[in-house]
């Protein structure tokens, strides 16, 4: 099955193939959550969402923010994995979900082709857990699998974590190798919903484990 994706996993697959892979270890834990919650009723406009975001001074030194590209579709072919296929569209390769309230900042670190991004979503408890859950269900229920995206083959690994205690209502997370030929990359992704508002940071395992915790306070916080 071909589907079409605006991919936030392998949106940032190409630039990641391009170094070694990254270590999982991190000894930076996420931080408490000390924001406001958002209520289950208060939707958020992308707008609002967007004030939300991480920016470069709160990340810290090295963080240099991507422009997000009007466009980043491609035809996308999973083998392997026919939970994949069944869901189709976008979440069939981890990619940028389908609410239509949202928001996404991408940052690259040091210098370097390794990157963190995050994105921000609102809609009702319900959906936003349902959605993100069966996501999660099928690209850690298949351990291998390979897509095939504008000609190139990847050929995937995925891992089921633990998700972070004591952050959000609800908690997802995985580890997804990479590998094209003699090259590897390790991307986290983990996603943490609290009441009406979906937070998902991806990238480095260390980076995503430094600035999760920061991410939800401020995407928590009110105005």
């Amino acid at each position: 099955m071909r589907v079409r994706v605006a991919t936030t996993i392998l949106g940032i697959t190409a630039t990641l193939l391009a170094v070694p892979a990254c270590s999982t270890d991190s000894d930076t834990a996420p931080a408490s959550r000390t924001g406001m919650p958002v209520s289950d009723t208060a939707v958020l406009s992308s707008a609002a969402l967007e004030t939300r975001l991480l920016d470069e001074n709160e990340l810290g030194s090295g963080y240099l923010r991507k422009p997000e590209p009007s466009s980043l579709h491609d035809d996308v072919t999973a083998i392997g994995c026919p939970a994949l296929n069944e869901l189709g569209g976008d979440a069939a390769t981890g990619g940028s979900l389908t609410f239509p309230r949202k928001a996404k900042a991408s940052f690259t670190f040091g210098g370097s082709a390794v990157e963190v991004s995050e994105e921000l979503y609102s809609d009702s408890a319900a959906k936003l857990s349902e959605g993100i859950g069966r996501i999660f269900e099928a690209m850690t229920g298949c351990p291998t699998y390979q897509v095939v995206a504008g000609g190139t083959r990847i050929d995937m690994a995925s891992q089921k974590l633990a998700p972070p205690r004591g952050l959000g209502d609800e908690g997802w997370s995985q580890l997804l190798t990479f590998s094209t030929g003699a090259r590897s990359t390790v991307v986290k992704q983990t996603a943490i919903r609290d009441g009406s508002l979906l937070l998902i940071v991806s990238g480095s395992p260390a980076l995503v484990d430094r600035h999760l915790g920061k991410a939800l306070d401020k995407a928590l916080a009110t105005s």
